[in-house]
């Protein structure tokens, strides 16, 4: 067993007692550390020189990736901080981290000693209680997309009141991060909205009314993909439909330019089925 592959598999940073009890000799490690294969973050610790930087960095201060930071060491989607956040105990006041904004929380379910990221019930309460409601929405339900959470487990633990929220808003048909902030942020056209509908041979990311169309590029919308999406937004245009596609920033960041074009869409009354479609020639 190779000292070095090991400690990758484990996320690149571990306790010197994980070595130590999978058999790694001491002499073993002091060699890598040497040269320059192996760094101690912190007395008891080690880390890969390749290792991923953040999380050193909680291995330096003694914290967990948690909320933001922590879905994303999970592979979840979340909209990015420009500082990471992590976890510490309730009454650790003297943590200092540069470059992050540290939550002094009691987990839901019980910090594992030697773990650097937070169990993914933690990470997703908190991020209830510290993001935007539609990012937070997102979040959990990028874990839900993966089957990494279970609502009725979710339902049996004492979350709060905001996470609660989250949880009762969660849809099974989010098919991206991004399409988490759209229904709730429409619900007051008061028009039926249908998230991943079927038209033309593909799915549409969402139908409002009978034949408004938006759909929602991310950022793997390039080369093959974008030429096929251009195809069908034509076949969609040619089939009666009108096509709103925005990108992530606008979804984002700058949400109001999406609900204009929306709002405007309705105003003429694109959302609706022709009732006197005009005959093929005239």
């Amino acid at each position: 067993m190779d000292l070095l592959p090991w400690i990758m598999t484990r996320g690149g940073v571990v306790r010197s007692a994980a070595l130590a009890a999978s058999g790694f000799r001491q002499r073993e490690i002091q060699r890598a550390v040497d040269a320059g294969w192996l760094l101690r973050p912190r007395g008891g610790w080690v880390a890969a020189h390749n290792a991923d930087p953040v999380r050193v960095a909680a291995a330096r201060a003694g914290v967990l990736l948690t909320c933001v930071t922590g879905a994303q060491q999970l592979g979840l989607w979340a909209v990015a901080d420009e500082v990471a956040h992590v976890a510490a105990p309730p009454h650790s006041g003297s943590v200092k981290v540069v470059n992050a904004r540290v939550h002094w929380c009691r987990p839901l379910v019980p910090r594992p000693p030697g773990a650097l990221v937070d169990p993914i019930e933690n990470v997703l309460t908190t991020l209830a209680a510290c993001r935007p409601f539609e990012a937070a929405l997102a979040t959990w339900e990028s874990a839900e997309r993966q089957g990494l959470i279970d609502r009725a487990t979710l339902a049996r633990l004492p979350i709060s009141a905001i996470a609660q929220e989250v949880l009762d808003a969660m849809a099974s048909f989010s098919d991206s991060g991004l399409e988490s902030f759209v229904v709730p942020r429409l619900t007051w056209l008061r028009l039926p909205i249908f998230p991943q509908t079927w038209i033309a041979g593909h799915r549409v990311d969402f139908l409002i009314g009978d034949r408004l169309v938006l759909q929602i590029d991310g950022a793997h919308h390039t080369g093959r993909q974008r030429e096929q999406d251009i195809a069908h937004d034509a076949q969609l245009m040619l089939l009666g439909y009108h096509v709103v596609r925005v990108g992530y920033g606008q979804v984002v960041d700058r949400w109001h330019e999406v609900q204009d074009m929306i709002m405007r869409a309705v105003a003429q009354g694109l959302h609706l089925a022709a009732s006197h479609p005009r005959p093929v020639g005239a």
